[in-house]
């Protein structure tokens, strides 16, 4: 009687752990699919880029001047007081500079303007003297705007100026002309040399002092129509 007791008991329990061994386990993780994308979130496409995304075609975008025009500083300094004018108007403007260069320096003996026999002094006092220059301007005619700068002697632009506006053709150019001296206005200077150009536009002149600031040709620039 125990062992048929028993023997019931065992069949009883095995078909109690046949039973929960067929039921699905409740804290069992799931395989993954294996055709789960791996990312849901969609590609962005090219034409959703901003407008000014630059372009990637090699191609560097090149400034250019405000005016749209071609300048150059061209001036004769026998002291180095124009130079440092001129020196300034470079770091102003984008501009090529150019010195005029006497073919025959001036000595200082030469700037004696006490000397009535100096050279400068004889040059001064002959209207038709043209002192020869040293080199010239290379393609003069791509230049649109010309500042011509020179020290006042005798009230007037030195005779090499004469030379330099003689030597090439200016018609339908800008000249904004501008002098050094230590009291002496520009005056009729740049009038005169006026006189020596034909259908060339001049703006107004200045005059400095050979210690003049960055500031002080910057006021004057500012004050020029170049897109005349």
């Amino acid at each position: 009687m125990k062992r048929t007791f028993s023997l019931f008991l065992t069949l009883a329990l095995v078909f109690v752990l046949t039973a929960c061994g067929s039921a699905p386990g409740q804290g069992s993780t799931p395989a993954p699919e294996e055709n789960t994308p791996a990312s849901t979130t969609p590609e962005t496409p090219p034409e959703s880029q901003p407008e000014d995304t630059p372009s990637t075609d090699g191609e560097t975008p090149t400034e250019t001047d405000d005016s749209g025009k071609k300048i150059l500083i061209a001036y004769f300094s026998a002291t180095n007081n124009t130079e440092g004018i001129a020196n300034h108007l470079n770091d102003i403007l984008d501009a090529d500079l150019y010195e005029i260069v006497p073919e025959q320096p001036y000595t200082s003996d030469d700037l004696n303007y006490n000397d009535s026999s100096s050279r400068s002094s004889q040059e001064m006092d002959d209207p038709s003297a043209r002192p020869a220059i040293s080199g010239s301007v290379d393609n003069m005619e791509q230049y649109d705007v010309i500042f011509l700068g020179y020290p006042i002697w005798w009230g007037e632009a030195p005779r090499i100026i004469n030379t330099f506006l003689e030597s090439y053709d200016l018609s339908g150019k800008t000249i904004a002309p501008f002098c050094t001296s230590a009291s002496s206005p520009l005056g009729s200077s740049a009038t005169m040399l006026q006189e020596l150009t034909e259908d060339v536009t001049w703006l107004e002149g200045q005059r400095f002092s050979g210690g003049a600031s960055v500031s002080d040709v910057q006021s004057w620039v500012d004050g020029l129509d170049l897109n005349g």
